[in-house]
């Protein structure tokens, strides 16, 4: 079961989410069900390299030079 990060469009509220099947996500402040999924950073654990830590963007961009924004950091 996924967890999937949000952000509510009536109070700006971010938060993640485990989903578990049909189920539709609300805000956990204002019970909005109008939101926005957010791109996520997968997380892993190594002992031999280091992974980017990203810093998520006010435009919503993860900052991974992926995407063009260049905001994560080695």
């Amino acid at each position: 079961m996924p967890i999937y990060e949000y952000t509510c469009q009536k109070c700006e509220h971010d938060f993640e989410l485990l989903i578990r099947g049909d189920e539709s996500p609300e805000c956990p402040t204002c019970g909005e069900h109008e939101l926005q999924k957010l791109f996520s950073v997968p997380a892993a654990h190594s002992s031999t390299s280091q992974l980017p830590v990203c810093r998520p963007e006010p435009s919503g961009n993860c900052g991974l030079p992926q995407c063009g924004m260049g905001g994560c950091q080695m």
